[in-house]
């Protein structure tokens, strides 16, 4: 049996870059890989794929899309303070447990 890996961001986060050759950029998740601890980051880590013309109308040619990048080289942007910033977990009052920021205490979820 296969344990399910927890991370710190999630699908719709909006993260930074931290590492690599987008260093800096910043980008909404559009997909999480976990099997890979890897995601992918819209318009983030383009690459070329040379497809072939498919059965079904798919047009071939060089298209651009984006490929996973690796989840320790991404950090989460706080909306609050929007800046990049480390993640905890907290239990409220109602038994809800959600993530905050580290830098500006601020509730994420």
């Amino acid at each position: 049996m296969e344990v399910q890996k927890k991370f710190r961001i999630k699908k719709n986060d909006t993260v930074m870059v931290i590492a690599g050759k987008d260093k800096g950029k910043s980008g909404k998740v559009l997909r999480l890989i976990p099997k890979k601890n890897r995601a992918i980051v819209e318009k983030l880590n383009m690459v070329k794929r040379h497809m072939r013309p498919g059965a079904h109308s798919r047009q071939g040619g060089i298209l651009e899309r984006e490929a996973p990048i690796e989840i320790s080289n991404l950090m989460l942007i706080c909306s609050k303070c929007t800046d990049p910033t480390r993640v905890g977990y907290k239990i409220l009052d109602d038994n809800r447990k959600v993530r905050y920021c580290k830098k500006c205490n601020e509730v994420i979820d």
